[in-house]
C-alpha cells in the first residue's frame, strides 16, 4: 500500500505533474461550447497530455472488481450524471452542465482533478450549484493542515452544501493520490469535526466535493459500471 506521507522530492514531482494537468484542464474547458462532442474533448485531452510528455491515467485503468478497463482519457458526465461518464459522440447543447474529470501519470507519479463547466447559458440554479460546490472545495482546502482531521474536511463540505439547500452525494468520495491513481485515505464529503484520520504534513489528497440539487442518492447504470 502506498505511503500516506510523501517525501519532499515526491511532492515536488507530483506538483509538477499537477501543473501540467491544470494547463490541460484549462485548455479543454475552453473548448466547451454548444455543438462540441464529448469525444472531441476526450481526443483533445489525450493529445494535450501526450504533448506534455505524460500519459492519461484513466485510459486503460481497471480497478479491482471491474469487468473491463476504462476506454477513455477523461470522464465526461452530463447533467444528472454525477461522475464517471464515458465520452461519446453526444454533442453538447446550450444549458448542459458538464463535469470533466482528468488524470495523468508523469515520471511515475499520478495526479487527478475535476471541474464543472456550464455549456452556453445555464440556469440560475445550475450556476448556483457550481458556485456553492466550488466554495465548499475552498473551505475544505483551508482545513488541510497538520493536526486537522478528515472529519474536519467532510464537515465543512457537508455543512456548506446543506446551508445552501443542497445535498452531498454520500456514496462518492475523494482519496489519496500520488504514487497510485487512487490511494488511501478515503476522503468523505461529510463528517464530524475532530474525527477521522489526523492530517500530517506530506499527505497528498484529491478532495472531491460532489453536491446535488436532489436527494444525493445515485444509481449506477450499466454503461458506467467500471
Amino acid at each position: 500500500m502506498p505511503r500516506l506521507v510523501k517525501t519532499p522530492p515526491e511532492i515536488a514531482r507530483i506538483a509538477a505533474a499537477g501543473k501540467i494537468l491544470a494547463a490541460v484542464m484549462r485548455e479543454v474547458a475552453g473548448m466547451v461550447r454548444p455543438g462540441v462532442s464529448l469525444s472531441f474533448l476526450d481526443d483533445a485531452a489525450y493529445r494535450l497530455i501526450a504533448e506534455a510528455g505524460a500519459k492519461p491515467a484513466f485510459l486503460g485503468y481497471r480497478p479491482h472488481g471491474s469487468g473491463r478497463a476504462y476506454p477513455a482519457s477523461i470522464c465526461a458526465s452530463l447533467n444528472e450524471v454525477v461522475v464517471h461518464g464515458i465520452p461519446s459522440g453526444r454533442v453538447l447543447r446550450n444549458g448542459d452542465v458538464l463535469k470533466l474529470d482528468f488524470g495523468l501519470k508523469r515520471g511515475g507519479f499520478f495526479v487527478d482533478a475535476a471541474l464543472t463547466v456550464g455549456v452556453g447559458e445555464i440556469s440560475a440554479d445550475a450556476a448556483r450549484l457550481i458556485k456553492i460546490t466550488k466554495e465548499a472545495l475552498g473551505l475544505a482546502i483551508k482545513e488541510c493542515r497538520s493536526g486537522k482531521t478528515l472529519g474536519d474536511i467532510g464537515f465543512v463540505i457537508d455543512s456548506h452544501a446543506r446551508k445552501n439547500g443542497f445535498q452531498i452525494v454520500r456514496e462518492l468520495t475523494g482519496h489519496g493520490v500520488g504514487l497510485e491513481l487512487h490511494e488511501e485515505p478515503v476522503v468523505l464529503n461529510y463528517g464530524k469535526r475532530g474525527e477521522g484520520l489526523r492530517l500530517e504534513e506530506g499527505m497528498v489528497l484529491a478532495i472531491e466535493p460532489m453536491i446535488s440539487m436532489g436527494s444525493g442518492e445515485i444509481i449506477q447504470t450499466e454503461d458506467d459500471a467500471y
